[in-house]
């Protein structure tokens, strides 16, 4: 007979979720934390804007600016913003889309891909070096494994 005047009603696994969660959580904001700090220090940049660059890079043809915002599930606004800047220092070009005046697409000029390499290097080393406690195969699973939680979302 439990004798507990508290009972944890909460089984084993989900309180192993639930500090999997948090664990996730806080690595992600430190991770995040420190890739922000080197993109500033090293490349007088955002994490906003690499993420920018990095999605137009894989669109070589360029996206809506719409388009944009939905790859990297921030506001309009937030993505206007950052490809303004991109395009008066010469990393990105902002075209109307034939027929629709209302449309803009952004897409990386020459400088713009030459300069997100570079930044793509660093923050690949950056992320292997952080992440090197982390043998490949653990890796492989919890990729596999994360990849299952978040497609529930995208369905």
């Amino acid at each position: 007979m439990n004798t507990d005047p508290n009972p944890d009603p909460f089984e084993p696994e989900s309180k192993e979720r639930l500090r999997l969660w948090l664990r996730l959580l806080k690595t992600t904001r430190l991770v995040e934390a420190e890739l922000r700090e080197r993109l500033r220090l090293e490349f007088a940049t955002t994490l906003p804007r690499f993420d920018v660059m990095a999605a137009l890079h894989r669109h070589p043809k360029g996206l809506k600016m719409s388009e944009l915002s939905r790859f990297l599930m921030v506001s309009n606004g937030n993505v206007t913003g950052i490809v303004d800047r991109l395009a008066e220092d010469g990393f990105a070009l902002r075209e109307q889309v034939p027929g629709d005046r209302r449309a803009a697409r952004a897409r990386l000029t020459q400088k713009g891909k030459e300069e997100f390499i570079r930044q793509a290097e660093a923050h690949e080393a950056w992320l292997d070096a952080m992440l090197a406690e982390i043998g490949p195969d653990i890796a492989s699973d919890l990729s596999t494994a994360l990849a299952r939680i978040s497609d529930k979302f995208e369905d």
